[in-house]
């Protein structure tokens, strides 16, 4: 009696955590990509202008498996404001893919697997460096968000963009929307060539009239 007591307690004790067990792990299948989560994060708009700009989004569409780094909104500002730039002349650099491959490691890194000192590749080719003595940290970025699991790797959130050395600040040239869109600058010739040919007609109708 005993015996089937304790089978009667494990049948049970089985059904009740069936649930939770269910749970977890369709909790632990993530539903989208790495430029899905992006995209669905508005505080990651910048993030998702650079990656259109650099042509990095059906990279990060792939299979990866990749790891990224990714700074928020306000990171973003902080470098432009370190930089004394705006977002579009950010946008402009010819360097811009540079910045953004740094952030991205192959291969899925959750935090668990990080440890303190390490370094790891990125696919710029220069490496990241890891410090856990306090505040997770990758170089001078602090981690404040991890492990936001994707269909092709994982996500880990930082509050400063990761500068690469071999980025350089270079100065770009910013298109004049205005006069594109109005047209007035090529048309000017037009306008003067028009002003003279009707004050030569006027002179000669005046002319012809003293006459």
């Amino acid at each position: 009696m005993n015996k089937i007591s304790k089978i009667a307690f494990s049948l049970v004790t089985l059904l009740l955590l069936s649930p939770i067990f269910a749970a977890t792990a369709n909790a632990a299948e993530p539903t989208e990509d790495i430029v899905g989560i992006a995209l669905s994060n508005p505080d990651f708009s910048i993030l998702v202008s650079a990656l259109q700009k650099a042509e990095l989004v059906d990279t990060l569409k792939g299979d990866g498996p990749f790891t990224v780094f990714a700074p928020t909104n306000a990171a973003f500002e902080k470098l432009l404001m370190d930089l004394d730039i705006t977002a579009d002349e950010l946008l402009a650099q010819p360097d811009l893919a540079k910045v953004l491959t740094y952030h991205v490691v192959s291969g899925k890194v959750l935090a668990g697997d990080l440890t303190d000192g390490m370094k790891a590749p990125t696919v710029n080719g220069e490496e990241l460096t890891f410090d856990l003595s306090a505040d997770p940290m990758v170089n001078k970025s602090m981690i404040t968000t991890t492990d936001i699991e994707a269909t092709n790797g994982v996500v880990h959130v930082i509050d400063t963009v990761l500068v690469p050395s071999n980025f350089a600040l270079q100065d770009v040239t910013m298109k004049e929307e205005t006069v594109a869109k109005t047209g007035l600058e090529s048309s000017t010739p037009l306008l003067i060539a028009m002003l003279v040919t009707a004050s030569a007609i006027g002179f000669m109708v005046f002319k012809k009239k003293e006459a």
